[in-house]
């Protein structure tokens, strides 16, 4: 069995004919792909480390953040999961740096079919990175705006109409059926009345995503690392960031900072 040890990050993905994934264990990629049909160990050592200071630390906060750091930086507040609340332009936030970096810069919201339609916002530059990382396998850009407030503003907007949230225990049971996305923006768009913000994106076309999955499961089980950790079993496909073993699901983005020992083979 090939094997490896060290603090893991989520997985890397590339976008392919089927999403190409690997895992960051210590300074190593363990690519994943290669192991769907075999055996996979998966062991927690014990130990978690910040992910942004290296200190060792009882408990993860914010996917992967000691608690100090959780308080402190700006990529922890609660703006991230809300944008609408964005409080830089207000001279509030926490880093303006990291603000100016990931904030003020233009921002996409979109459609994906995940588990259904839902409305989503992401940075330009990492649009097929958070489609991938939340199983999409349809993704569409409406709206284009120059910084993340506005997106929130316009997600609020349209959240009134369809969800802003994944399913991922739906998600997981299967592909959902497909989507006459374009129709759908324009329903959308309709019935929100709203002055968006920025430039729509009438001209925009669907991104189709496939993933590496041999089977399904039929009922959805998350595997603890905290409560059991050791996981071990057939890995049947990979979605999202969630590896879907023969005997359960795990969430890698949830054990950021965790110290693994990952073996396949």
């Amino acid at each position: 069995m090939a094997a490896i040890e060290g603090c893991i990050e989520k997985m890397k993905t590339k976008l392919d004919d089927t999403v190409q994934y690997s895992l960051p264990v210590g300074d190593e990629l363990f690519p994943m792909n290669p192991h769907i049909g075999q055996v996979v160990r998966l062991e927690y050592l014990g130990k978690i480390h910040c992910v942004h200071c290296g200190r060792k630390t009882n408990k993860s906060f914010s996917q992967g953040h000691c608690f100090p750091c959780m308080r402190s930086l700006a990529s922890c507040d609660m703006c991230v999961m809300k944008p609408e609340t964005c409080h830089y332009e207000q001279g509030t936030c926490r880093e303006p740096e990291w603000g100016e970096k990931y904030c003020m810069i233009p921002h996409t919201v979109y459609l994906a079919n995940s588990s259904g339609i839902k409305v989503g916002i992401t940075r330009q530059p990492q649009q097929q990175t958070r489609w991938m990382d939340q199983g999409a396998t349809q993704a569409l850009p409406i709206l284009t705006v120059e910084q993340r407030l506005h997106a929130g503003h316009a997600e609020v907007a349209l959240k009134g109409f369809v969800s802003d949230r994944t399913d991922w225990r739906k998600m997981l049971k299967g592909e959902a059926p497909p989507l006459e996305m374009a129709q759908v923006r324009d329903e959308l768009f309709e019935k929100a009345e709203h002055n968006f913000p920025g430039v729509k994106l009438p001209e925009a076309q669907v991104l189709q995503i496939n993933y590496p999955v041999l089977e399904y499961p039929e009922k959805v089980r998350s595997h603890n690392l905290d409560k059991e950790p050791v996981l071990e079993g057939t890995l049947m496909g990979i979605k999202g960031q969630y590896l879907i073993f023969d005997t359960a699901v795990i969430n890698m983005r949830k054990y950021t900072g965790y110290m693994l020992g990952v073996s396949a083979g």
